[in-house]
């Protein structure tokens, strides 16, 4: 009898506790449907251009094309970008809408950053390694294409290009890049409305076309020697992948 009562009071705490939850839903769903639908900055997307800012994340790589070439001496080198290294960039915001769903936007800034070279001769093991840091003056122009606004956010993709041009004090070291790129880009976003501004983290992936390599190297000409390493190389393009925190 015991049991019995034990597990029939247990089976009514149940009973009474699922009853509990289910009328409580109904009052959470009727919450949450008056919270989602209460919508900030509703016209922010209806000005005809806005201003902002961003700061961010990126990561710098180089692609190199080895071409095997061997020295004098029978060395053979080989050239990668083993790793990489976080680097900082902010921007400037330029926005002005098109219609209601693509938008041009303008944001120049600078992108600071490096690169870990490495070089090994294939014959001997022998390895080298280069810090090659950069400091770009970057001048992003992109076109902007928005989903329809579900409640406070709204997902976008975004492509363009952008034109850089490396500022950094050139050294003396075994690679020399040119001073201009041009990237081909393309990225997704997500717009969220917050009561004040909107905050749009974006990831954009940027592709370079053209040759960043210097082969030409006259601070070299007192030592031919250094000339082993640019020499082994066809070409280097160069990519970025840019984490994004947008403010508007």
């Amino acid at each position: 009898m015991a049991v019995s009562s034990i597990m029939n009071r247990n089976l009514t705490v149940i009973m009474l506790s699922v009853i509990a939850v289910l009328a409580c839903v109904p009052a959470m769903s009727a919450q949450k449907y008056r919270n989602d639908h209460v919508l900030n900055r509703p016209y922010s997307d209806m000005r005809r251009w806005h201003l902002g800012f961003s700061v961010g994340l990126h990561t710098q790589d180089l692609q190199f094309a080895n071409n095997g070439f061997v020295t004098e001496d029978g060395e053979s080198w080989f050239v990668e970008q083993p790793s990489f290294s976080p680097g900082f960039c902010v921007n400037g915001l330029f926005d002005l809408r098109l219609n209601d769903y693509f938008n041009l936007r303008v944001s120049p800034g600078l992108y600071f950053g490096n690169r870990d070279i490495r070089f090994r001769d294939a014959v001997s093991g022998q390895e080298e390694r280069q810090n090659l840091k950069s400091t770009f003056i970057v001048l992003p122009v992109d076109i902007k294409f928005s989903a329809q606004r579900y409640r406070n956010l709204r997902p976008y993709m975004v492509g363009g290009v952008m034109p850089a041009f490396d500022v950094a004090k050139k050294r003396r070291d075994f690679l020399q890049l040119n001073t201009t790129d041009f990237y081909l880009t393309i990225g997704f976003g997500c717009d969220f409305y917050l009561p004040y501004f909107k905050l749009i983290p974006e990831i954009k992936f940027c592709f370079g076309l053209s040759d960043v390599l210097r082969h030409d190297r006259p601070d070299l000409d007192d030592d031919p020697t250094q000339m082993k390493y640019t020499n082994s190389i066809k070409k280097a393009t160069s990519q970025m992948v840019v984490l994004t925190f947008y403010f508007e």
